[in-house]
């Protein structure tokens, strides 16, 4: 399996200004008490469980956490929130998936619309490019000096990963979607912390685009997720580093 880590990108966020960390706490925080709604308890609501793990891997304060599990018996109580995804097309036919959580989907139909048509890019119908990724869970543990690559094989495997591949600085452990609660938590019971953990839409092969096309595609990638309805964006372009930001 070919490597696939969002994690450098993340933590690139997380050294971004304050506007940009809050709005990236908001939309986990809605991810949190949409699950809650199923169940304040973690301990009996995985969904819930995972949402949080999300939240600590993207250093969510906890008083956020609370706060969103609280308002799930609050103003989202009366508030039906609607998952839906998007599929589409960037620039130089790169692919792109754009997931919502929304109580208005004629206006965040068309706010995602409205990007892609700015950007040089289409949106496209269900299934246009879904299947050139796949849906797996993804773990990224940072590594370290008293952590080997063996040890982290070992330890996944033994939590029941379907795999792990290491990066220069981290392990990014995949399970099947249907493990990846049961994994997470036996991989946090084994003292592990976590960069980032969620299911995610990994691209099978990633493309290259021309400098211009990348500057095109960044910038829509951008925009959509500064969308409040937007959670998660995923494609299958070969991106350049990003420094980290002070």
């Amino acid at each position: 399996m070919s490597g696939h880590s969002k994690w450098h990108n993340i933590q690139a966020k997380k050294g971004k200004a304050d506007a940009a960390r809050g709005r990236i706490f908001t939309k986990i925080g809605r991810e949190i008490a949409v699950a809650a709604k199923q169940g304040s308890d973690p301990n009996l609501n995985s969904k819930l469980a995972d949402a949080i793990a999300k939240a600590k891997a993207a250093n969510m304060p906890n008083d956020n956490i609370i706060r969103s599990i609280k308002k799930a018996s609050g103003e989202l109580s009366a508030t039906n929130y609607e998952s839906l995804t998007y599929e589409g097309y960037g620039a130089g036919g790169s692919a792109v998936i754009v997931e919502t959580l929304t109580d208005n989907k004629n206006r965040t139909a068309g706010d995602v619309r409205h990007v892609f048509d700015k950007c040089g890019g289409a949106m496209g119908t269900t299934g246009c490019v879904g299947f050139m990724f796949d849906r797996k869970g993804v773990i990224v543990i940072e590594r370290t000096a008293t952590l080997t690559e063996d040890d982290m094989m070992e330890l996944a495997i033994e939590c029941g990963a379907d795999d792990v591949v290491t990066e220069e600085d981290a392990f990014v452990v995949y399970t099947n979607p249907n493990d990846f609660s049961e994994v997470r938590k036996a991989l946090e019971e084994k003292n592990l912390t976590f960069l980032e953990a969620a299911i995610q839409q990994v691209p099978q092969n990633k493309t290259e685009l021309s400098p211009e096309d990348t500057a095109k595609f960044i910038k829509m990638v951008d925009l959509l997720e500064d969308l409040d309805d937007v959670q998660e964006v995923w494609h299958n372009v070969v991106l350049p580093e990003e420094e980290d930001e002070e």
